[in-house]
């Protein structure tokens, strides 16, 4: 079966089990503090786990993209140098919430794997969660077990502790034990000479895990223990590119028609052949790996930064193009021209490859040129520091100075500094790099108290579309530290007027107030896991009493204009420059906006004049809101809403309209455009290949 095939049978057949199928999210996460990137593919079902919400529909099946950078086995520095590992995957899942449990998960999974998939069922064992003596004092998953006896042999039937079978959210949160289905693709000899059962989970790249069942039935609490579910849930995963290999009987994900026609164009551009020699079979695998990470992502919205996501995306990318520069001898761009082939092969499944194609081109080429020249620099200043090294050793603490301000690569460093006769302090490098990750770390860490639940069944209402006022109930509230912010609480109350950080709006600040006239303000609002959470340094004196929230009415308004000018300001982007433009990004605050578009040059001093007398004419026309908050997305796509860039839409959109301006948003806006007052361009610049501020 070719991969198209494998995707759409999965996706067919649990749809024939009357599982709803829904797109993957975005790989970039905007709405969680705890994530940059989806890494599984239970990231966009968080608040139906959490029993914020409940889903519409219990049973869902999807194929996900995700990216995994850190953690178990997810070492970037090592991505490439086996034949199993990725950056970016696809995950394929399907989902209960509340509804079927082990007994459906584990025949379905079987079904759809023997028979289905036809894999030999002799050459599959299943992992069951062996119980716990440490503080859960957990049993063991017998009911799983019981489930896996009436279908497996029971001696590929093993047992794994906490590490392998015991699946938690992070630190607190749902959490429960695991059943893992592995396979074994070793020749007839190999079986015969060696069991099977003992490379399970022993990181053999020919028994693999293909298949992890985990079975949400408790929650972790902030002191550590664990207290049961009021709904079981079922949250499974199978990494797609494992199952191609598998499928298509090869040895490697990296031989099956996911990756070959990224391979086979790398063999043109560099004239090797893989297979043939291992550093070069590596760098194949790592720039094959890392365009799909890299792709993926700037089409979902994130471009290459120095901070956060985008830096991360930038670290994957130059390390495909370090790989080929020094393994490969490409010394110029190239790892650009791969976007048609991913496209080609992947952009049916994910539409957004196709739709943002020459961006992804654009700002790769940019990227790769960029650092080619750090390269160059680096190799000066490598020397330079050679020249003052005072015996046969490098210093590496200057190695990381070398690394983390310039970029160079640590090693390409060792070597370079291998073939003039010199060595590294590897323990100076790793020494300077743990202080900077300590650092790092501390700096973000956050602790958080449990939730004091007040209300348990009340579902939370936004109300600040009509009011900036309004009277609340608190239903619940917990401690927050971080080393940024100090000691603060967090809120949940309903109904609320506060808009939460979204959509590139800032969230609303205001306060709440007691009857008696004791005030507690809330600093800023953000939405987490589908859950407005308003920020407060402290908590109104009587939790229990009804309170007032008062959203700050000036900050909203000059927010609400910035926003409605960021509509007008892109209808006017497209009149002048053209069709092609597209937004990118923003960030609306009640004192200015930043707009990002798409536009391959500078604009001239009369472009811009055009765009701010264009904004400036629907202002004095007062132009009235024209809102719709609940139409069917494929309607309001007819209308000629705009969608933007980045965004998952639900099967319903909330649409603003001024004149013709018409897009897909849920943020504030003025009620007629001549509340704006006047609008002024101050700055417009570069900040990626193709994409203008």
């Amino acid at each position: 079966m070719n991969s198209k095939n494998i995707r759409a049978a999965f996706l067919d057949f649990f749809n024939a089990k009357n599982h709803k199928i829904v797109s993957s999210a975005p790989m970039v996460i905007k709405d969680d503090p705890t994530l940059m990137f989806t890494n599984a593919g239970m990231n966009q079902f968080k608040e139906y786990f959490l029993g914020n919400t409940r889903s519409k529909n219990p049973r869902i099946a999807d194929t996900q993209k995700c990216l995994r950078v850190s953690g178990k086995h997810n070492d970037l520095e090592e991505v490439g140098k086996d034949t199993y590992h990725h950056t970016m995957f696809e995950m394929l899942g399907n989902w209960s919430f509340g509804d079927y449990f082990k007994k459906e998960a584990i025949s379905w999974a079987w079904e759809l794997l023997t028979e289905v998939y036809q894999i030999d069922p002799d050459s599959l064992y299943v992992t069951v969660f062996e119980g716990s003596n440490d503080a859960d004092q957990l049993q063991i998953d017998q009911e799983a077990y019981d489930f896996w006896k009436a279908i497996i042999p029971e001696d590929r039937i093993l047992m794994g502790d906490k590490k392998d079978n015991f699946w938690e959210m992070g630190d607190q949160g749902p959490c429960g034990p695991c059943s893992e289905i592995h396979v074994d693709l070793r020749s007839v000899e190999e079986k015969a000479e060696v069991d099977g059962a003992s490379l399970v989970n022993q990181d053999h790249p020919h028994v693999i895990e293909v298949w992890n069942l985990v079975f949400i039935q408790y929650n972790r609490k902030s002191n550590g223990q664990l207290e049961p579910l009021p709904e079981r849930h079922v949250d499974t995963g199978m990494g797609f590119e494992r199952l191609c290999m598998v499928l298509q009987g090869v040895k490697s994900n990296y031989d099956t028609d996911i990756f070959q026609p990224l391979i086979q164009a790398l063999e043109r551009f560099a004239g090797v052949s893989y297979g043939k020699d291992e550093s070069t079979d590596v760098a194949i695998r790592v720039i094959s790996d890392h365009i799909r990470a890299v792709a993926f992502s700037i089409a979902d919205g994130q471009l290459p930064s120095n901070t956060g996501a985008g830096y991360v995306i930038r670290r994957i990318l130059r390390r495909a193009i370090r790989y080929g520069f020094t393994f490969l001898n490409i010394q110029e761009p190239f790892i650009y021209k791969l976007t048609p082939v991913l496209t080609d092969s992947m952009g049916e499944a994910f539409p957004e490859l196709s739709d943002q194609r020459q961006l992804i081109e654009n700002v790769i080429r940019e990227e790769e040129h960029s650092f080619l020249k750090t390269l160059e620099q680096g190799l000066l200043l490598l020397e330079q520091s050679i020249r003052k090294t005072s015996g046969k050793e490098m210093d590496g603490r200057k190695a990381f100075e070398l690394y983390d301000t310039y970029g160079f690569p640590i090693d390409l460093t060792a070597l370079i500094l291998e073939e003039k006769g010199y060595t590294l302090d590897e323990k100076g490098f790793q020494e300077a790099m743990q202080e900077q990750k300590d650092r790092s770390k501390s700096a973000s860490a956050v602790t958080k108290e449990d939730w004091v639940v007040l209300d348990q069944g009340t579902s939370q209402e936004f109300v600040g579309y009509d009011q900036l006022q309004s009277k609340v109930s608190l239903l619940k509230y917990r401690k927050v530290s971080t080393k940024k912010d100090g000691e603060q609480y967090q809120l949940v109350f309903t109904p609320t007027p506060f808009y939460p950080e979204g959509g590139g709006q800032v969230g609303d600040k205001g306060y709440l107030e007691t009857p008696d006239g004791d005030v507690a303000y809330i600093t800023d609002t953000k939405k987490e896991n589908n859950e407005i959470v308003h920020f407060a340094k402290e908590l109104p004196k009587d939790v229990e009493l009804p309170l007032t929230a008062v959203v700050d009415s000036r900050q909203r308004r000059r927010t609400a204009a910035n926003h409605s000018a960021t509509h007008l300001l892109h209808q006017a982007l497209r009149k002048v420059l053209g069709a092609h433009v597209e937004q990118k990004g923003s960030a609306v605050h009640s004192r200015y906006l930043r707009f990002d578009f798409s536009h391959f040059s500078k604009m001239t001093e009369e472009e811009l004049q055009q765009v701010e007398q264009f904004v400036n004419e629907r202002i004095q026309e007062n132009l009235a809101l024209e809102e719709n908050r609940t139409i069917p997305m494929q309607e309001a796509l007819e209308q000629g809403a705009m969608a933007l860039f980045g965004e998952k839409y639900g099967d319903e959109v909330r649409t603003i309209r001024f004149g013709e301006s018409i897009e897909l948003c849920g943020g504030t806006h003025v009620q007629r455009t001549g509340d704006i007052w006047h609008f002024k361009i101050t700055s417009e610049s570069a900040i990626a290949a193709g994409i203008r501020r």
